[in-house]
């Protein structure tokens, strides 16, 4: 593994030589074959968003000037180096959000690596393990820059797709926007760090507000849906169609039908789906955003163009393969009790903050609300792990989240089987880096601790995380 960094001072050379050395003991990060790097730009840098809406466009921090920035598509086993220059007044890095990397490359402030300062560069470099959907976002006050618009998608394409005509994107994000047309300045309030976190009032795909997505009778689509909100909770239902969910988080699942017909996206999580039009042209259906009952919307239609219905047949839906993730051995785990915790309407009157025990109150003018274990984090600097796992050991997290709250859980570094919801297996075992808690669940986790380095363990509703629901987990 070789670390290219330009303009950066040595400190911040040193800093990351020394997590390198962490991050390159694990013989699963090699390449799976020995491809050529495939290398990309971006540029963190001011730019325009919601551009289509008929009204005056929005000023966003983009990468590339745009909202999603470029999706980077490659080849599973392909080497990926990517050159990420900061144009912003202000630091910036870049995590490769459910990517197994080395831990220098995980892009977590002060904790893998030091912020890219403002005229500085960084390059990324990993190998593309596994194939499925991912995305890159700042970690750097991800709860302003993320929802600014610094954010983008990774495919990592495998090396027998399944057989469809198109191969689309959906980046689900919503803004808060003021009356006078531009991004609500009101980060990191009370009300939103302490309750269901930030929620914008105009949903977009893609960066756009659609009425409509134009396909055509006789189409098999692979739909790719990405939930980039930081804090908006998707719950798609596809009218008149039966999506099939092919992958999770870009892990391969059984090909099934959604429970309940809902497709359930939290902040971080994703999912693949393949779709056969089964309308004919020019007919309408919506999909509707059913999450909550009292906010239920239609994000948009699927419009059937007056092309005639395409006829020929496509080989039938199979399993993707499998990605070479090391199965837990749940006989040999280890089992550890997580519980999360705080919030308003919480148990939470207390918690360990700095070392001292705090009571709400005090924890509320510090900016924080939340704890995991009872303790609250303050930010990514000098962060105490809040466990020591061995490498190549299984483990088991039992997770409880009693809050009042939902919490897509994110565990860096990992992927890991979701085994167990309140006391009954699940019906699909699937593979997840993003695992949503509904408030009182109980979900068990088990993965094997491969990866060695400090790892972030957080909520994905990233005011949550900003008020102190984060810990790290190192692993070796």
């Amino acid at each position: 593994m070789v670390v290219w960094m330009l303009d950066l001072d040595r400190r911040q050379f040193l800093y990351s030589l020394a997590s390198l050395g962490i991050g390159t003991q694990l013989g699963c990060i090699s390449a799976v074959q020995n491809f050529p790097a495939r290398e990309f730009e971006l540029v963190a840098m001011a730019g325009q968003a919601l551009t289509d809406t008929g009204k005056p466009s929005i000023a966003a921090w983009t990468f590339g000037g745009n909202v999603p920035g470029s999706q980077l598509r490659v080849l599973q086993g392909e080497r990926v180096r990517v050159q990420v220059t900061n144009q912003l007044a202000v630091p910036t890095t870049v995590h490769w959000h459910g990517v197994r990397l080395p831990n220098a490359m995980d892009g977590v402030p002060h904790l893998t690596q030091l912020p890219i300062e403002p005229g500085q560069r960084f390059i990324y470099e990993f190998d593309a393990i596994d194939a499925g959907t991912y995305w890159y976002h700042s970690h750097f006050q991800s709860s302003e820059q993320i929802d600014r618009g610094l954010y983008g998608t990774l495919i990592v394409q495998e090396r027998k797709p399944p057989a469809v005509h198109r191969d689309v994107t959906w980046v689900l994000d919503d803004w808060r926007i003021t009356a006078n047309g531009q991004v609500s300045e009101s980060f990191g309030n009370a009300h939103d760090m302490s309750h269901a976190g930030r929620i914008g009032n105009v949903v977009t795909v893609n960066g756009s507000v659609n009425d409509q997505f134009p396909i055509r009778a006789g189409e098999k689509l692979r739909l790719r849906l990405v939930n980039a909100a930081n804090a908006r909770i998707f719950a798609l239902r596809f009218q008149g169609h039966r999506p099939m969910i092919i992958a999770l988080d870009g892990q391969p699942v059984p090909p099934h039908e959604p429970e309940g017909g809902r497709i359930v996206l939290a902040p971080g999580m994703r999912c693949d789906v393949v779709i056969d039009a089964v309308g004919a042209p020019g007919e309408r259906y919506p999909v509707q955003e059913l999450f909550s009952p009292r906010e239920q919307y239609v994000l948009m239609d699927l419009a059937y163009d007056a092309a005639p219905r395409i006829t020929d047949r496509m080989a039938p839906l199979a399993p993707l393969a499998a990605n070479p993730v090391k199965e837990p051995d749940l006989k040999s785990a280890k089992t550890h009790e997580i519980i999360f915790g705080g919030g308003m309407m919480g148990n939470l009157h207390q918690a360990l903050l700095d070392g001292k025990q705090t009571d709400m109150r005090s924890l509320l003018r510090r900016g924080k609300a939340w704890a995991i274990n009872g303790h609250v984090y303050d930010s990514h600097h000098h962060m105490e792990p809040m466990l020591s796992l061995a490498l190549g050991q299984s483990y088991v997290f039992r997770m409880r989240n009693d809050t009042a709250w939902h919490h897509p859980i994110h565990l860096h570094g990992h992927t890991f089987r979701v085994v167990r919801r309140n006391g009954f297996t699940t019906p699909h075992q699937e593979w997840r880096d993003t695992v949503l808690m509904s408030p009182r669940e109980e979900i068990e986790i088990a993965f094997v601790a491969d990866n060695p380095g400090n790892w972030m363990f957080h909520c994905h509703i990233l005011e949550h995380h900003a008020g102190g629901m984060m810990s790290v987990v190192r692993v070796g």
